[in-house]
């Protein structure tokens, strides 16, 4: 599964989250951001910030 954060745009490394799904919260390992998954489509992660980070 692949997503990129609305932040930073970068890949979010999902492999700390095995099993992510919808209104999960997870975090960009780039940016900090706190993010909430919002809608899986496949393999497309797609989600909104919940908080600005660090």
């Amino acid at each position: 599964m692949k997503s990129i954060c609305p932040e930073c745009k970068n890949e979010i490394d999902l492999s700390r989250y095995p099993s992510v799904r919808e209104g999960m919260i997870i975090e960009c390992n780039h940016c900090g951001i706190t993010l909430l998954a919002k809608k899986i489509e496949g393999e497309i992660l797609t989600t909104e910030i919940v908080d600005e980070g660090k």
